[in-house]
């Protein structure tokens, strides 16, 4: 069918299928929206984003700073002040331009970042303009009042210039963010309310003082809350296409009649960064599905580069892009609204892949932004923060048992014994202390907590610096503390040996606190290897059918190292980061020293039947999708058990 605007008549694409776009060319929602610009008698609204910046102020990492194009011509990106000169490029002399990202902005993975608090990730993003994002799972990688209270409103906890706070490149304070977060599926467990505001409102100029609304639904990635690193005992997440269609209806009821979905999860659709092919994934399914009331998709979380156009329930084209990661790719929307109705002109929508070249002459201001962070995080990793005796190192016994190991356990005690942060809200069971710890030192599957050796440095005298701390121990997992019965944690030491298709005998030990003494029978069979009687908690026996309060990584008790014993524990409570735990341990303890390897016993190793099992080797770094060699954070979901395919971060 036709629809007449002005004098001229463009033909809506009811029925079409998904088109693709070649390099520097938009993709269109029909053949009538090439000639959009053109169409003088409808608002023009640029939509620019960019989305899983990862705290990556300067270029892109490793093979993430290469991207491909059409015909596989390739391009070297990334970079907070390239970025700045693309979108100055892209904005000039636009009436209506807005720009936004569907999450994961911060957290994870750049230490530059990470280390302080996500701060220069948020100074980079006030210069750049941003107007608003999506909550991506990674932005509650600490708490729900982190990312409101200390990022969007700069209040600081608890020690100003140590834990955060840190002064800028201007020599000021953090002061947050000049943009506002959103999220309709983030709730509280109990209440059921959102923990964001589920929407936002914008409104562009339509001339002759007249203004439009254009409504942005948010959606955070299914399972957040119980993520490995986002893990919150009390949020829920609610179902994507259920939620997202009744905030279009919401949004339609008052008066909003083009509404934008930014949505934390994504898809994979090709190599070609500005085209689609072969489309799948969560949010590919979610584009069939989610209302037609919805005018365009903008996703994220999966890391890749895509732009095309997805017909919705009712045959309608519309975009659906996502924009890659770590400042790879500025995706650009461009919606035509009738001023009368301010309904989209879905016929004349296009949208385009910008690659974030580093061709151009980086911008002055945010160079200077990302050079002084870079610095000052170089500067902080040199602060000592204690001192050792002896290097602690990852080499194992016949038990399994390491210093290194050791350490790992006594940190973990040690941080589920803490008590909570002030801005720890997202706990919703009390604090009880842990009891013991463990500590998987050398998984067969998923990714060892344990980094490096922490060796001694002799120039110093033994001190140990905050960079060392920093990436001995963790990839941006906490510290649980769970319930669970003695008798799964039997079962777990249980399940350090198991048998490999071609009868190998596998071994991958667990460190156990100070507190706790085991011996395994290394003639027994697998499965019969420990008898619980050999096990002692604080000098008594492991009893069954005792409750006993667990801490351990989240990584650990979900499954992910492939120790399935702790399925069911109850009442989790969530503690801080591995990584800023382990500062803050090794700051409590300011002399280490090495404990005697006298925590696991092998015994009847000498016999002639003795089998210790072959313990698993330090992998080489797990590889993204897109063949770079991945962070910690990324790794350690990436070789997690029982991935069947590569999985988004």
């Amino acid at each position: 069918m036709a629809r007449e605007f002005g004098r001229r008549t463009f033909l809506t694409a009811a029925g079409a299928a998904v088109t693709t776009a070649a390099v520097g060319t938009p993709a269109h929602a029909t053949d009538d929206a090439r000639d959009a610009a053109t169409a003088d008698d409808l608002v023009d609204v640029q939509l620019l984003n960019i989305t899983d910046l990862h705290g990556y102020l300067q270029a892109a990492p490793g093979g993430t700073a290469v991207i491909t194009g059409a015909g596989g011509r390739t391009y070297s990106v990334g970079g907070v002040a390239y970025l700045a000169t693309h979108l100055e490029r892209l904005r000039d002399g636009r009436r209506n331009s807005l720009f936004f990202a569907p999450g994961d902005l911060f957290s994870g993975w750049e230490f530059a970042a990470e280390s302080l608090a996500d701060e220069p990730t948020i100074e980079a993003l006030n210069r750049l303009g941003l107007d608003f994002a999506t909550a991506g799972n990674h932005e509650f990688d600490k708490s729900p009042q982190f990312l409101t209270a200390h990022m969007e409103d700069g209040v600081p906890f608890p020690r100003v210039g140590r834990d955060d706070a840190f002064p800028d490149s201007t020599g000021h304070r953090f002061r947050g963010a000049d943009f506002r977060y959103y999220s309709a599926n983030m709730v509280w467990s109990r209440t059921g309310r959102t923990v964001l505001p589920p929407y936002n409102i914008e409104w562009v100029d339509a001339g002759h003082g007249r203004r439009l609304p254009i409504g942005f639904i948010h959606l955070t990635a299914l399972g957040t809350d119980t993520g490995s690193t986002s893990y919150q005992p009390a949020l829920s997440s609610l179902d994507e296409v259920a939620t997202a269609n009744r905030a279009a209806a919401e949004l339609k009821a008052r008066g909003v009649h083009a509404i934008v979905l930014s949505m934390h999860d994504g898809a994979v659709a090709g190599s070609d960064f500005d085209s689609g092919s072969n489309p799948s994934g969560p949010a590919y399914d979610l584009a069939r599905a989610v209302s037609p009331d919805i005018d365009a998709i903008v996703t994220g979380h999966w890391h890749c580069r895509f732009n095309m156009m997805v017909p919705d329930p009712d045959g309608v084209p519309r975009p659906f892009v996502e924009a890659g990661c770590h400042g790879q790719v500025i995706n650009e929307i461009n919606l035509r609204l009738d001023p009368r109705t301010g309904k989209v002109v879905r016929a004349l929508t296009t949208s385009t892949n910008h690659p974030n070249t580093r061709d151009v002459t980086p911008d002055p201001e945010l160079k200077e932004v990302a050079d002084y962070w870079t610095g000052y995080a170089a500067e902080r990793a040199r602060t000592p923060l204690g001192s050792q005796t002896a290097s602690f190192t990852r080499a194992r016994d016949d038990s399994g048992e390491s210093t290194m190991g050791d350490l790992a356990a006594d940190w973990a005690l040690w941080a589920g014994r803490q008590p909570l942060g002030p801005m720890n809200d997202g706990n919703d069971q009390p604090n009880t202390p842990a009891e013991l710890a463990l500590i998987v030192a050398a998984p067969q599957v998923g990714q060892s907590v344990i980094n490096h050796d922490l060796a001694f440095d002799t120039a110093s005298g033994g001190a140990v610096t905050f960079g060392q701390a920093w990436n001995a121990i963790g990839y941006g997992d906490p510290i649980l503390t769970v319930t669970v019965d003695g008798r799964q944690l039997h079962d777990a030491l249980e399940q350090q040996w198991t048998t490999a298709a071609d009868g190998t005998l596998r071994f991958a030990p667990l460190a156990v606190s100070a507190n706790v003494r085991y011996a395994f029978d290394a003639t027994g069979p697998v499965g019969d290897r420990v008898d619980p009687a050999d096990v002692l908690v604080d000098g008594r026996p492991l009893d069954p059918d005792r409750r006993y309060r667990l801490a351990a990584t989240a990584y650990t008790l979900l499954g992910a190292d492939g120790f399935t014993a702790f399925a069911g524990f109850t009442a989790p409570v969530r503690h801080t980061r591995d990584f800023e735990s382990f500062v803050a341990f090794v700051r409590a303890h300011p002399r280490l020293t090495p404990a005697e390897r006298d925590r696991v016993t092998a015994a009847n190793s000498a016999a002639p039947s003795a089998r210790l099992g072959e313990t698993a080797t330090a992998a080489p770094r797990a590889l993204g999708r897109d063949g770079a060699v991945a962070s910690r954070t990324e790794a350690a979901q990436l070789t997690r058990a029982g991935n069947t395919f590569r999985v988004p971060c």
